[in-house]
């Protein structure tokens, strides 16, 4: 199959008001798995002058034809000088990577709710475009952040608390969040042994036991404190009918007043695809209430049930059918006779690639409706699949008390 090198589809690297184009080889990462998108950028000087503009450190704007796919910064600059050549080549991430490198400007231990971690700890660093995308959250009253910590880790300590996570836009907005998996798929990936309809260079799937459990332990408890939630035993039902988690019950052993603290809160959780005795054990810090005890057992399973299927695939092009460009958080249906998928899937992350062979887009997929599910429930009615119901749930057990 012959790779498309569209020329509305160039990748520009725009800096100080200026755009430099016709570069031999690039790479531009994006992932959600990720906490700052990467990119790699080569390009020959003929002129043999190094722009004086390109330095470490400057803002710069990546674009695909006229979009935006990444806002950042320059990480590294290598001049690279030859007999008769002239080579320019720059190392970068997006607005994500201050986060990741500097320390939260917090010189004690705090209890912090996710809306002060923003002005406390992520606005001081430049952040200053912020989107919450969710229709709904588990309540969380606060989050110990430690000095020293990262503020990303903090950042991202706070969103999980809040069953959200946190990504950048390419337009360099933070948002915080959780995927729409009412979404309709973007496109149709084929690949077929004779070849009809075939739109994939390569597909490959992984699937291993490697992190994944049968069942999973939940223990925490809770310090004294007026906000303190004594969440009784009643099932909570808070999961759909696709195959994706949901929480039947948990147990915690309280006594006293809202100013005694909890202690002995656990959760059990299942995975029933994981058909053999495979126990794990997590502890969980300072908790308030069984609601975040519930919430964190379930986002722990559904992780590890979420490193259990991996599916790699190569498009020529950089946009899909219908000409959207390739995007984290997109749905795309994968119909592959060699390895009998025929279902969708969600898109965490994609890479830009290019070059003198051409253009390709490399694609990351996961288990659909797996991963940070709770940040827009889903309409049962609206979203029932076709008819089925799977039964391959991850559940939280009824303990009982301790």
């Amino acid at each position: 199959m012959p790779m498309p090198d569209n020329e509305q589809d160039k990748i520009s690297l725009v800096i100080a008001g200026k755009a430099h184009s016709d570069w031999s080889s690039y790479r531009i990462d994006s992932d959600f798995l990720k906490p700052a998108d990467g990119w790699q950028l080569v390009l020959g000087l003929p002129d043999k002058v190094f722009p004086a503009e390109i330095v470490r450190g400057a803002v710069i704007r990546l674009q695909v034809g006229d979009e935006t796919v990444l806002s950042g910064r320059i990480d590294a600059v290598r001049r690279i000088v030859s007999r008769q050549n002239y080579t320019l080549a720059l190392t970068g991430r997006d607005d994500a990577a201050v986060l990741v490198d500097c320390a939260a400007p917090v010189f004690s231990a705090n209890q912090l709710t996710l809306d002060e971690v923003i002005e406390k700890i992520v606005r001081p660093l430049g952040v200053r475009n912020i989107r919450v995308q969710a229709s709904s959250a588990p309540r969380n009253d606060k989050v110990t952040i430690e000095p020293g910590m990262r503020a990303w880790d903090a950042l991202e300590k706070a969103a999980a608390g809040r069953g959200l996570w946190p990504w950048f836009d390419p337009d360099g907005t933070l948002v915080v969040g959780g995927p729409d998996y009412a979404a309709d798929p973007v496109d149709t990936l084929v690949l077929r042994n004779d070849g009809t309809g075939n739109n994939l260079l390569s597909l490959e799937e992984t699937r291993s036991v490697n992190g994944c459990y049968s069942e999973l332990t939940a223990l925490a408890q809770g310090h004294a404190r007026h906000a303190d939630s004594k969440t009784s035993t009643a099932p909570i039902d808070v999961w759909n009918d696709d195959g994706s988690v949901r929480l039947l019950a948990s147990a915690a052993s309280e006594a006293g007043s809202g100013q005694t603290g909890t202690h002995d809160m656990r959760a059990v959780v299942t995975d029933p695809t994981v058909t053999w005795y495979r126990p794990q054990i997590i502890t969980i810090g300072d908790t308030s209430n069984m609601e975040q005890v519930n919430y964190r057992a379930k986002k722990a399973m559904s992780d590890a049930r979420l490193s259990g299927w991996d599916i790699s695939a190569e498009v020529p092009g950089h946009r899909t059918a219908a000409g959207t460009l390739w995007t984290p958080g997109q749905r795309v249906r994968i119909v592959s006779e060699p390895h009998g998928l025929d279902a969708v899937f969600f898109l965490m992350g994609r890479q830009f690639s290019g070059g003198r062979n051409g253009q390709t887009t490399g694609l990351r997929f996961k288990e659909d409706s797996v991963w940070i599910p709770d940040a827009f429930p889903r309409d049962k009615k609206r979203r029932h699949r076709r008819g089925r119901k799977q039964k391959n749930d991850v559940a939280i057990i009824d303990v009982g008390s301790p």
